[in-house]
């Protein structure tokens, strides 16, 4: 059973996201608030596995209240779930420490898959956002001299769909392996490039000439 609590001040939204949850198995809405002004209460309160995490509503931003979150519950799994794309917003959530990072949509599924992922230690992003994150992280991760990297097939061929911007769950279809060995070989990914992030492998893979 996954947890939820939600902060979302568009009330429209937030009581079409209580309905789709509240009628999905495997999930449990905790608490649905319309601002994060004593957010780290809240969480203190509930003890959520994901937050559903609007960037701008009143009072306190999303990002303000991610970074309280985080730094009261560091093993909380904070989801940006906004409607902004910009590359400010964008760096400064996953810099505060965002484990993923969903546009609003009119499909929910979306939005459920992204949670999923990162309950499962995934790090989500839409594909606009991966993208995007693509850019700014080979902008700084420029390498002068390529590291050999030991990566077996399947490491390669996950590799190469994280670039692609891929969920853990297309990856398991485009590979034909399951959920849980995705997150396996990304596990090894990561320690093998010596990174602790899906934008920090793509962008590593990218300037490496991995893929």
């Amino acid at each position: 059973m996954i947890t939820i609590v939600l902060f979302e001040d568009n009330k429209s939204l937030r009581q079409s996201l209580l309905a789709y949850f509240g009628s999905t198995e495997g999930l449990f809405i905790a608490g649905a608030y319309e601002d994060a002004n004593e957010a780290v209460a809240k969480i203190r309160r509930h003890r959520p596995d994901v937050v559903l995490m609007d960037i701008q509503m009143p009072g306190l931003s999303g990002i303000e209240a991610m970074q309280h979150i985080l730094g009261a519950f560091p093993e909380t799994k904070v989801l940006i779930h906004t409607v902004f794309e910009d590359e400010h917003r964008i760096f400064s959530a996953l810099c505060a420490g965002a484990s993923g990072y969903v546009l609003k949509s009119p499909d929910p599924d979306d939005v459920l898959q992204a949670i999923r992922d990162v309950y499962n230690g995934g790090a989500h992003m839409s594909p606009t956002i991966a993208a995007k994150a693509l850019r700014m992280f080979q902008n700084q991760f420029v390498q002068t001299q390529p590291t050999y990297v030991n990566l077996t097939d399947r490491e390669h061929e996950v590799l190469t769909c994280m670039v692609k911007g891929l969920s853990y769950k297309m990856i398991a279809d485009a590979c034909a392996i399951s959920y849980h060995t995705v997150h396996y070989h990304i596990k090894h990914i990561y320690e093998k490039l010596h990174v602790n992030s899906a934008p920090e492998a793509v962008a590593k893979a990218i300037t490496q000439k991995l893929i």
